[in-house]
């Protein structure tokens, strides 16, 4: 079913995904759908979800720990907001399954356009270096995680590109942090949403393998950019940046399919 290409072209676009997932902790999963549909070649859209969300769940575990070396992420905070996100991913993940593949796509390229807007509505707050997660804020930070899980469930995402927002609002870390956390969170939600559809037979493993083995590589890179783009809302810029042009391509794509 899949060529020499296919799996090259996997190994790129893993690249991709895994430089991004390093740089702004989200934007892997955005990335990897698209990309697996449209560049890698994977007809069927409900494979391609299931395909990137083991194979983003797996980068943003290397990437995680790259992040971990350089101390920027916040541990409790993250257990917290994946606990409660698995609950919603794998329900979120069950519901996606029965619905049209291009309807999702379609629904997928609209929630990143608003999730765009507002991260560049508050790409200024430089946050609370020493914000953490106890009694007074620990059922908003679950509320956040269960929400954010279920939307990645649903669209066979890692969830970053929500996660940062979403750890942002609900404990004013400071987007570098965020980052970093955020990948507990995408490699707990992608593993979730992986399993539920690979019992569905919904997962190329091999063109997985390949994506992973080029997630790494790109992790590197963007795990070092990362840190010298932190300061003055330049990181959310780029993430929102991102957000905006994949999602006008998928918009355009998924609605001339429908």
């Amino acid at each position: 079913m899949y060529d020499t290409l296919h799996y090259s072209l996997g190994a790129l676009s893993g690249g991709l995904v895994g430089l991004t997932l390093g740089l702004v902790g989200g934007g892997g999963s955005i990335l990897a759908v698209p990309l697996m549909v449209y560049v890698v070649g994977v007809a069927s859209p409900h494979v391609a979800i299931g395909t990137s969300a083991l194979a983003v769940a797996v980068n943003a575990a290397s990437n995680l720990a790259l992040h971990a070396r350089a101390h920027t992420v916040k541990w409790r905070c993250g257990a917290i907001y994946a606990g409660a996100g698995i609950i919603g991913a794998f329900g979120g993940s069950t519901l996606g399954k029965a619905i049209n593949g291009q309807h999702l796509l379609f629904l997928f390229a609209l929630v990143m356009v608003v999730v765009g807007v507002l991260m560049l509505k508050n790409r200024h707050a430089e946050g609370i270096p020493g914000a953490q997660c106890g009694r007074e804020n620990a059922g908003k930070v679950a509320g956040f995680g269960f929400g954010t899980g279920a939307f990645s469930g649903v669209f066979g995402i890692g969830g970053g590109f929500l996660i940062v927002p979403g750890l942002m609002a609900s404990t004013r870390m400071p987007t570098l942090n965020a980052v970093g956390t955020s990948l507990v969170a995408v490699t707990a939600f992608g593993l979730t949403t992986a399993l539920n559809y690979a019992f569905s037979g919904l997962v190329a493993w091999g063109i997985a393998a390949t994506f992973i083995a080029g997630g790494f590589l790109g992790g590197i890179a963007g795990t070092g950019l990362a840190r010298k783009l932190s300061g003055k809302g330049t990181l959310t810029t780029v993430f929102a940046g991102l957000i905006f042009v994949v999602a006008a391509y998928m918009l355009w794509k998924s609605w001339t399919a429908l």
